[in-house]
C-alpha cells in the first residue's frame, strides 16, 4: 500500500531556469572562496566540477555524506578548508541572507502552478509528503528554493540535502537511504518528478513513479502536468495499491 508521495523540486515544485540558477550560483560561490582566500576566482570552477563529479561517482563505495565528499575532495585541491568558521561563515551569510532575493533575472524562479495543491491533496489522504529533492546544495540553499517554491512551510517528513544523504539521484542507495529514513519500503512510496532519467532510481528497487512532464515514460504509473496531479492522485495510487495486491499474490 502506498503510504507517501515523494517530491521532487526543481521543474517539479518550483518552476526554475535551473542552468541559470546554478551557473549564478557556482558564480557567488567563487567569488565568496576567492575573497576569503585570496585565490583568483576563476581556479574555483574546475574545483566545483570536480567536487560535484566525485558526490555522483559510480566509483563510490564509502558511507560519507555528499557534504563529507564536497568537503573533502574542495580542501584537496584547493587548500581551502570549508568547515573552517572564517571559511564557512561568507558562505552561511550569503545563502541566509543574499540568495533569497535572487529568484528574479534568468533563474525565474516561481511556484510551479499545482504544485501546492498535490502536495494537500496527499496529505489530505493521509500520506506521508516527504521533498526527495537531489541533495548536491546544503540544506540552506534547498531552503531557499524551497521559499521560492512557496513550500518552506510544508511540514514535508524529510527533506534531502548534502549533510543527511550519501548519493545523489538516480543512484538506487539514495532513494532507499531516503525512504528507510521514513520507516518505510520503495513499494510504499510514490515519487513525483519530472526527469525521467534522474528523479526515478537506478537500478529500479520497486518504487513507483509519477511523471510530470510530456513524456510517457515506460513504467510510469502516471504521467501529466502537475496542475493535473492533485485531481489525478488519488486513482493513481488505487491503481498502484492494486497493482501490488496483484502481484503479491
Amino acid at each position: 500500500m502506498i503510504q507517501a508521495v515523494l517530491f521532487d523540486m526543481d521543474a517539479t515544485l518550483l518552476d526554475i531556469n535551473l542552468t541559470a540558477f546554478m551557473t549564478a550560483y557556482a558564480a557567488n560561490f567563487s567569488q565568496i572562496m576567492a575573497r576569503v582566500s585570496g585565490r583568483p576566482t576563476i581556479s574555483f570552477g574546475p574545483v566545483l566540477a570536480h567536487c560535484y563529479l566525485a558526490m555522483g561517482s559510480a566509483r563510490r563505495t564509502d558511507g560519507l555524506t555528499n557534504a563529507q565528499v564536497f568537503c573533502r575532495e574542495f580542501e584537496r585541491l584547493s587548500g581551502v578548508p570549508l568547515a573552517d568558521p572564517a571559511i564557512a561563515e561568507p558562505l552561511h551569510y550569503y545563502e541566509r541572507e543574499l540568495l533569497p532575493r535572487r529568484s528574479g533575472g534568468l533563474t525565474n524562479a516561481h511556484p510551479m502552478e499545482g504544485g501546492l495543491a498535490a502536495i494537500e491533496r496527499a496529505r489530505d489522504m493521509g500520506l506521508v509528503v516527504a521533498l526527495a529533492t537531489n541533495p548536491s546544495f546544503d540544506e540552506e540553499c534547498i531552503r531557499v528554493r524551497m521559499g521560492w517554491a512557496g513550500i518552506a512551510d510544508i511540514p514535508f517528513a524529510r527533506v534531502s540535502h548534502m549533510g543527511n544523504s550519501t548519493r545523489l539521484k538516480p543512484k538506487a542507495r539514495y532513494y532507499e537511504e531516503f525512504v528507510a529514513s521514513l520507516g518505510l519500503t520503495p513499494a510504499e512510496c510514490l515519487m513525483v518528478g519530472n526527469d525521467a532519467s534522474r528523479d526515478f532510481p537506478r537500478p529500479g528497487i520497486g518504487m513507483r513513479t509519477a511523471y510530470v512532464g510530456h513524456a510517457r515514460p515506460r513504467g510510469a504509473a502516471w504521467s501529466g502536468r502537475m496542475s493535473e496531479l492533485a485531481d489525478a492522485l488519488p486513482a493513481v495510487v488505487d491503481r498502484v495499491n492494486l497493482e501490488n495486491a496483484s502481484l503479491q499474490q
